[in-house]
Parts: structure tokens; sequence; C-alpha cells
């Protein structure tokens, strides 16, 4: 598969070899896999079907060629070039300053939870530049653009989950945002792993009622999933509901 997937056009980048990139993505179709991911991604964007870590490996092959040019001409019609486009992002040793300013540029294309949160576990590089990537986040938080606002929630839980900064999450979890489903899921997501990982400061939340009922309400959902969390807990934070 690795040989299949170090294409030579890739150095070479024009509107007619991308053409030519795209039906060889298509090639790599999965259609069990698209007609599941169709019903579990509501998408505007048409799918091709390829599993992510296919997706994954081609990225990183990208990552190492002409990268720039496949930015350039990356039409972001089709699920998965957005897709590798995100992707791409997370493989690149450059300067993180740079990295943020084409992070900047690709989340106009960030639309669907599964492009969001996928291409933010994948940027490992915010774990070891937490200062300058937490200032970044902190404006996509105070955005009026759902996706941005959750980039933002994802990056923290993917990244930022220690000693250092989870007095500053759970100050951040409280506060007020837009009302938008796939926002308020990513709150209750990043409190029930702040809970996980830090019981005795979250539940602090949780007792003083300081989120809204429905992401209150998922939060405690999404805990009591856990297998790490104990029946006796789990009990207890049932009394939490609203």
């Amino acid at each position: 598969m690795k040989k299949q997937l170090k294409w030579e056009i890739a150095e070479n980048w024009s509107p007619k070899n991308y053409q030519q990139f795209l039906k060889k993505l298509e090639t790599l179709q999965d259609q069990k896999f698209r007609e599941f991911q169709s019903k579990l991604i509501l998408n505007e964007m048409p799918l091709i079907g390829i599993r992510t870590p296919l997706l994954q490996e081609i990225a990183q092959n990208l990552s190492t060629q002409n990268y720039l040019g496949f930015i350039k001409y990356n039409s972001h019609h089709y699920f998965e070039e957005t897709m590798l486009h995100g992707l791409i992002l997370g493989y690149l040793n450059i300067d993180f300053k740079t990295l943020l300013n084409m992070l900047d540029r690709f989340l106009p294309y960030n639309t669907n939870w599964a492009i969001n949160d996928i291409v933010c576990t994948n940027l490992k590089q915010f774990k070891k530049n937490q200062q300058i990537g937490y200032k970044w986040i902190l404006n996509l938080l105070a955005s009026k653009n759902p996706w941005d606002i959750r980039f933002g929630f994802v990056l923290l839980l993917n990244h930022y989950m220690t000693d250092t900064y989870i007095d500053s999450i759970l100050k951040i979890i409280t506060k007020p945002y837009i009302d938008h489903y796939y926002v308020n899921m990513a709150i209750a997501w990043l409190t029930s792993i702040c809970y996980i990982k830090y019981p005795e400061k979250t539940i602090l939340i949780l007792e003083n009622n300081l989120l809204n009922p429905w992401i209150h309400n998922k939060t405690i959902s999404k805990i009591r999933d856990s297998k790490q969390i104990s029946k006796q807990k789990k009990d207890y934070l049932n009394t939490l509901k609203k």
C-alpha cells in the first residue's frame, strides 16, 4: 500500500494533475464504509469513502513533499480533500507561528465534527508549544463561529489536560458560548474528561450548577459511560441530574 500511495504528481501540482490525484483517491473508496459514514456525518460535502488510517497515511506522505502546492489546488469539494488539508498540518515540522497561520487559513473549511475532531487530535505540535497555542485557542473560543469554538475545545481536550492548565480549562468551561449543538457537545465532552482526570476539581462545577442544564446532563451521561468511573461515583452523579 505504501508504494501505491507514493504518487509521482505530488511534487508538481497543477489543476490537471490535481484532478488525477482525485481520480486516484476515488480508487481507494470503501463503499460499505462510505454508506456507514454518510449516516454518521451530517455533511454537505460529498464523500468518497476512505477510512481514516489510510487518509492519515496519504497526508503524512504529502506532508513530506510539495504540501503547499497540494493546499493551493485543493478544491475542498470532497470531505476527504478537506480532511487531507487538515491532517497534513499535523505532520509538518515547521515554525509553530507559521503553522498557526496555516491553521487560520484552514479553519473556514472546518464545517463538521469529524474533520474538526480528527484534525485536532493530529495536531500534536500543540503539546510542545502550549503557551503560544493556548493564546491562539482563546481567540478561537471568542469567535462567533461554532466550528472555531469546537476546534478550540477539542484542542484543549487533546493537548492541554495537565496540572498546569486544568484550572484555566475549568474556568473556560463555565463561560457562556453560543447555543449550538456541536459547541455544547464539545463542552460536555471536555468537562467529562476533566472529571475523569481531575474529579475533585471538576465535581464542583456540577455540584454548583455552573453549566446550562443540557450540557450539565450530557456531561453526567458521558462520565457515566466511562469504565474508569466507579459505580458509587456514577450513582452520586445521577443524583445531580437536572
